[in-house]
């Protein structure tokens, strides 16, 4: 049976064939979804190996002591980790989705949707008031897939030099 989600436009969204989602980390997820925010953005948008920790600091931290208030979404196509989501408990009122990264083999077949619809119904089911995120500007298709899901833009910082490019860091926050 494919996985079924319904966005906040009450849409049944499924999965694509022959892929699933886990909420458990299993051995070398931390490695690997650090690896791929590495592989994927160097190729996409010129970033260096600094992203690599950034990535991988809070996700080990979140993989060594999360709470039932925080969980992740780990997408496999073929047994393959290909993309992941987030919900980092930020305080008692607000979480953080953090990680949000498919494959470019997935994008564009609605599973950026399901792992966003499933990490606000989550932080639903757990009372947060509200969620927030960061991303960057040069990423337009999550800016499309977050606003699509009702989160607003509220901050954007000047552009910086970060991960070995010019980016214009942005925050997006959705009350719910």
């Amino acid at each position: 049976m494919k996985k079924q989600s319904l966005n906040n436009n009450n849409t049944i969204l499924m999965l694509p064939r022959n892929v699933s989602i886990r909420h458990n980390l299993k051995p070398g997820d931390i490695g690997y979804l650090t690896y791929l925010h590495g592989v994927l953005y160097a190729k996409e948008l010129g970033w260096d190996y600094t992203l690599e920790p950034y990535v991988a600091v809070p996700l080990s931290s979140f993989a060594q002591s999360h709470t039932e208030r925080e969980q992740i979404w780990i997408v496999e196509k073929e047994a393959m980790l290909v993309g992941a989501i987030a919900i980092v408990e930020a305080s008692r009122e607000a979480a953080q989705l953090r990680w949000l990264l498919l494959h470019p083999s997935l994008r564009g077949q609605g599973v950026g949707k399901i792992l966003v619809a499933e990490a606000i119904a989550f932080c639903e089911l757990h009372s947060y008031s509200t969620v927030f995120l960061w991303t960057v500007s040069s990423l337009p298709a999550a800016a499309h897939i977050y606003q699509s899901a009702g989160f607003q833009l509220t901050q954007e910082k000047p552009p910086a030099a970060i991960w070995g490019a010019l980016v214009i860091e942005q925050r997006y926050e959705l009350r719910l």
